[in-house]
């Protein structure tokens, strides 16, 4: 072959593209790990102290289909989360993990925290051709958006029935904090071709996955507490698990488990029981973070992220 042939086929020779915004170094990524493992772990060990497992096994009922239930419960956010984000980049099953680990650090360390680490996860994907923080930012705003238009949508449906006095809401708190609600979801919408990177297809299959996921964990809620507490129908369960997310989505509402307690207690009696099973779903949710944040750390520290 000649010179000159040898050249143009060099030439020829496909390039490689690496984003610039991506370290060539994993130092940094690698302390960013090893710190969360570490702080999950020391937050483990801390939470670990105001859990009552004598009085969890008491209330917990012997059913499997209670445990079938928590599971699908606790792991359907990062389910829809994985499915999301598969659909977006075909993310591998390892995927799931990095997305319960999310789930995990905001609820054990910090909100957003989640989402910062499965930022940097998402850049050491080499199937990415581009910076994944567009992405990651609409699917968290999306999420609180459907969010709050399900939470003005119960409102607008349960007020007519159950009244601001079986709600326990002063009518002021109320009226402002639905218009923090209606301004933040309006200006989110007029300002979308800025706030959002995504095209339109990608930004109403994100909605409907979210506003799917809600609706099945409010039904789980709901199951979960009927199986606790089996003398109450599961419709008024659901009634109150519809309530419950609800209060919990007003902004400027303080003392929400409190409130959504008294509500239940007005609702249905049994003011002990209703305590308890507040406090039983607490707990559980509570014990799962640590001791699968505290697996999850473990494992880093001792085999390695990025080999695990």
């Amino acid at each position: 072959m000649s010179h000159s042939a040898s050249t143009l086929a060099a030439d020829a020779a496909p390039i490689e593209l690496i984003p610039q915004d991506r370290p060539r170094t994993p130092g940094r990524n690698a302390l960013f790990s090893i710190l969360l493992s570490l702080s999950v772990i020391c937050v483990a060990l801390y939470e670990t102290g105001g859990i009552d497992l004598h009085r969890m096994r008491q209330m917990v009922p012997a059913s499997p289909w209670f445990w079938l239930a928590f599971a699908a419960f606790y792991f359907v956010t990062p389910a829809s989360e994985w499915l999301i984000f598969h659909r977006l980049w075909r993310i591998p099953a390892a995927g799931f993990v990095a997305l319960t680990r999310k789930k995990v650090y905001n609820e054990l360390l910090l909100g957003y925290l989640g989402e910062a680490y499965f930022y940097t996860w998402a850049r050491r994907r080499v199937h990415l051709t581009a910076a994944p923080f567009g992405a990651v930012k609409d699917v968290a705003i999306l999420s609180a958006m459907a969010g709050n238009g399900v939470t003005v949508l119960l409102l607008l449906a349960v007020l007519p029935f159950v009244g601001l006095s079986s709600l326990m809401l002063d009518a002021r708190m109320l009226t402002v904090s639905l218009g923090v609600i209606l301004a933040i979801s309006i200006s989110m919408m007029f300002w979308r071709r800025r706030v959002f990177s995504l095209p339109r297809a990608d930004l109403l299959m994100i909605t409907n996955v979210h506003l799917a996921r809600i609706a099945l964990t409010t039904f789980l809620n709901a199951l979960l507490w009927h199986l606790v507490l089996p003398g109450v129908p599961l419709t008024w369960w659901l009634f109150l698990a519809t309530l419950r997310m609800l209060v919990s989505r007003l902004p400027l509402v303080p003392n929400k488990d409190l409130l959504f307690a008294g509500v239940a207690v007005v609702a249905l009696g049994h003011e002990r029981d209703i305590g308890e099973l507040m406090a039983l779903m607490a707990a559980l949710i509570l014990t799962s973070h640590v001791l699968l944040g505290t697996a999850l750390a473990v494992r880093d520290l001792v085999i390695g992220e990025a080999r695990s």
